[in-house]
């Protein structure tokens, strides 16, 4: 079979695309807008004007323009997937992936019905999330997962949210590290038959490796996500 022809283009490569909310904060290696997390090539996209306060609290619906448009650069640009920096925008998964032309990961959520399918019996996935109350039947739909999974948010006052909503320039990377491992002692204080991790929020991923040592559980976040789909894109060729 043929494969199709490729556009004239200007890069050229397989690239991840990374749709980012007009933030300010500190961000760490392993948070997705930061260029070291990646062993391979991405491209960002800002898309100004649009913060987190208008996916989380408000309704990303109202700029679903300004993400299409975002889209619509990175395949120009040759981008052969494209992904977000907020889990929120689960909620328009559905909207999006039908706009683009290659595949659209909204959230780090998309890996929920997956982890579900293959845990031990009894065992089910657990959630941090940023902000409980915003997430709602709309994000679990357009995951393809049902609501009701053990949940456990990060402090809303604490070290973590605070310095995003602040945006602060610099952070104190041990406090939040142990901010995000006291949540997740939390969720599983609470619920016993958590056997795996699902980091809704993007800006987790930083903590990942400590979360996995120190519970010895196995933790699916935004990073994970865009591995796998970067895997299948560039398959590795073993000798014969």
């Amino acid at each position: 079979m043929t494969p199709p022809a490729t556009p004239p283009r200007a890069i050229h490569g397989t690239m991840i695309g990374i749709i980012v909310l007009d933030t300010g904060f500190r961000r760490l290696p392993g948070d997705i807008a930061h260029a070291d997390t990646w062993p391979f090539p991405v491209q960002f996209k800002v898309v100004r004007g649009v913060r987190p306060a208008d996916v989380i609290e408000g309704d990303p619906r109202h700029s679903l323009k300004a993400f299409r448009t975002a889209i619509d650069e990175l395949v120009t640009l040759g981008c052969t997937a494209i992904t977000t920096s907020c889990g929120f925008l689960a909620a328009v998964q559905d909207e999006l992936v039908r706009h683009s032309p290659v595949p659209f990961l909204s959230s780090a959520l998309l890996q929920i019905p997956m982890v579900q399918r293959i845990l031990p019996a009894g065992k089910k996935p657990g959630l941090i999330v940023s902000d409980p109350q915003a997430l709602s039947e709309r994000h679990f739909h357009g995951v393809g997962a049902t609501a009701g999974l053990p949940m456990a948010a990060l402090p809303m006052n604490g070290v973590l949210l605070s310095n995003m909503r602040e945006h602060a320039t610099e952070v104190d990377a041990a406090a939040q590290e142990a901010e995000v491992i006291s949540t997740v002692a939390e969720l599983l204080a609470d619920h016993e038959n958590v056997g795996a991790l699902v980091f809704e929020c993007a800006n987790l991923p930083p903590y990942s490796a400590a979360v996995s040592r120190h519970f010895g559980l196995p933790v699916y976040d935004i990073v994970t996500l865009v591995h796998w789909i970067h895997l299948s894109l560039v398959p590795p060729d073993y000798p014969r």
